[in-house]
C-alpha cells in the first residue's frame, strides 16, 4: 500500500457504483517492512432509477455529545403531577430516549415505569423540543402533554423518581428539576419559574386549559 489509505479506496468504490463491504489489511511479517498489503472486499450496486444511496462518512460511529430525554405534562383536577427524585428535585414524569423509540412511545415507557400510569399513542401530544448545554454537552427535550391515562400513581420499586403527588399551578414547589421547569413555563409561558435558559422549537400549540376528561 503505496499511496491510498483504506478510507480513499472506499470513496473512489463507493464514487463508482460499489459498496464496500470489508477492508483487510496485511501487514509484512518482516519487523522492519514497511510495506502493507490490503484486501478489499467490494461489490457493484445493481442500477436502481429513482433510488438514491446512503452510507456513513466512516466506520467508525460518532462521539457521543448529547443527551436525549422527554418529560410529560398531566394535567388532573387537582394540578400537575410531579414525582421526588432521590437526589431531591421535583419532576415531571420521563427520562431518557431509548435507541429506536420515538417520542410518544418514550413518554409513554416513562410513565409507566415511574408511576405506574398507562397511556395510549392517541393519548400523547408533543409540545415541543428544548435544547440547551451542560458541562459542554448538548441536552434535547421534548415536551409533551398527556391527554388521558388509566390507573393511580403509584411509587415504582428500583425507580430514581417517586412519591408522585399532583400540584395546583400556583402551588409548584422549590426546587424544580431544570427540564421540567423548561418544559412547564414552554408550555405555560406565564407561570413564575426560574431556570436556565433554553431555545424552544414547538411541535404544537400553547394549551393551557387541557385537563383530563
Amino acid at each position: 500500500m503505496w499511496v491510498l489509505a483504506p478510507q480513499v479506496w472506499e470513496d473512489l468504490l463507493t464514487e463508482y457504483g460499489f459498496r464496500v463491504e470489508a477492508v483487510d489489511l496485511f501487514p509484512h511479517p518482516g519487523e522492519n517492512a514497511v510495506v502493507v498489503q490490503q484486501l478489499i472486499r467490494a461489490r457493484r450496486l445493481p442500477d436502481r432509477p429513482g433510488r438514491v444511496s446512503s452510507r456513513p462518512r466512516g466506520r467508525r460511529a460518532p462521539v457521543a455529545h448529547a443527551a436525549v430525554g422527554v418529560g410529560a405534562i398531566l394535567l388532573g383536577e387537582q394540578g400537575i403531577l410531579l414525582g421526588r427524585h432521590r437526589r431531591g428535585t421535583f419532576e415531571l414524569p420521563g427520562g431518557s430516549v431509548e435507541a429506536g423509540e420515538s417520542f410518544e412511545a418514550a413518554v409513554i415507557r416513562e410513565l409507566a415505569e415511574e408511576t405506574g400510569l398507562v397511556a395510549h399513542a392517541e393519548d400523547v401530544a408533543l409540545l415541543s423540543t428544548l435544547v440547551d448545554h451542560v458541562d459542554g454537552v448538548l441536552r434535547v427535550t421534548v415536551g409533551a402533554l398527556v391527554h388521558a391515562w388509566q390507573g393511580e400513581p403509584m411509587t415504582q420499586p428500583g425507580e430514581c423518581v417517586g412519591e408522585g403527588a399532583w400540584y395546583p399551578l400556583d402551588q409548584l414547589p422549590d426546587g424544580l428539576f431544570e427540564c421540567s421547569a423548561q418544559i412547564l413555563t414552554a408550555w405555560r409561558p406565564d407561570l413564575a419559574i426560574d431556570h436556565p435558559p433554553a431555545h424552544v422549537t414547538r411541535f404544537a400549540p400553547v394549551t393551557p386549559s387541557d385537563v383530563r376528561a
